[in-house]
């Protein structure tokens, strides 16, 4: 572990985690690699001209290897502005497949993942083609395109370390939107079937035959109890107080008790699938 506690300004962030990281030893490309982040994001947040985010002051501690008490100082820093929004034309910039990795890198580090999602088949669980369908949208040139596509892919080998929970509600309007051909959609669906038969995954699905307390408004992911990310038409928003994570925890546990799961989900899943199937025989 490196370094001792010290009080830490917002506004001197950025070279104070350069002294972290001068003081471990550690080169700055290794410590990018580990953040998953480029060399010149890490320069850029160290010299203080680009304001990290706490996604990355928390990717960067860990790649430093701090200890918890010094994590905990530079994370209340990082924490001054509790909700913090990056524009989707930023990430286009960077590259959408970085933003991608740096999700990877943040899903790897979570025990238990809980994601809400009333419009897109959540990533962590989307076929190939639905991947590209999603990604194709974004009028990306091929060489992108096949590299956000590879690093969402990468992400979903996640699933199946046994030692982190992953709880998906979604509501039913996602199995039957129209984002890929119907033939594509019937091998979606078979997915969500194969991959809610794993141990450590739950997914369950709001019909819409149910009774409703609460509007789907959004989609939003919670990564243990330290922040939720939501994402709007025009940016994704990471929210870190703890009063405000609650907020989502409650949103969340109210759609879960309103959805069905296990087989029940499975049937449902299965009898749209089969409509699609259905439409594709009469074609």
């Amino acid at each position: 572990m490196v370094g001792e506690a010290r009080r830490v300004n917002r506004a001197d962030l950025g070279p104070a985690l350069r002294a972290l990281r001068q003081a471990s030893g550690l080169e700055a490309k290794a410590v990018a690699r580990g953040a998953a982040m480029s060399r010149s994001k890490l320069s850029k947040i160290e010299t203080g001209s680009v304001a990290p985010s706490v996604v990355d002051v928390a990717q960067i501690l860990t790649a430093i290897g701090v200890s918890e008490e010094v994590k905990a100082e530079y994370m209340a820093a990082a924490r001054a502005a509790a909700t913090e929004a990056t524009a989707w034309r930023l990430y286009r910039r960077l590259g959408y497949h970085r933003k991608q990795q740096q999700v990877q890198a943040l899903e790897s580090k979570t025990t238990l993942l809980r994601l809400f999602q009333p419009s897109l088949v959540p990533g962590l669980l989307q076929t190939p083609e639905y991947v590209r369908a999603v990604w194709a949208r974004k009028e990306l040139a091929e060489e992108q395109l096949a590299q956000v596509v590879g690093a969402r892919l990468a992400r979903q080998s996640v699933l199946y370390d046994t030692s982190k929970t992953f709880r998906f509600v979604i509501t039913e309007p996602v199995l039957r939107w129209r984002i890929v051909a119907p033939l594509v959609m019937v091998g979606q669906l078979d997915r969500l079937i194969s991959v809610s038969r794993l141990p450590n995954v739950d997914i369950r699905v709001v019909p819409l035959s149910a009774a409703q307390n609460d509007f789907p408004a959004h989609s939003f992911s919670i990564k243990d109890d330290r922040l939720v990310t939501v994402e709007t038409a025009h940016a994704e928003l990471v929210v870190t107080d703890p009063r405000d994570i609650e907020l989502y925890v409650r949103k969340f546990a109210g759609f879960r008790e309103t959805a069905v799961s296990g087989n029940d989900a499975r049937t449902l899943i299965a009898r749209i699938r089969d409509d699609f199937l259905h439409e594709q025989e009469t074609a």
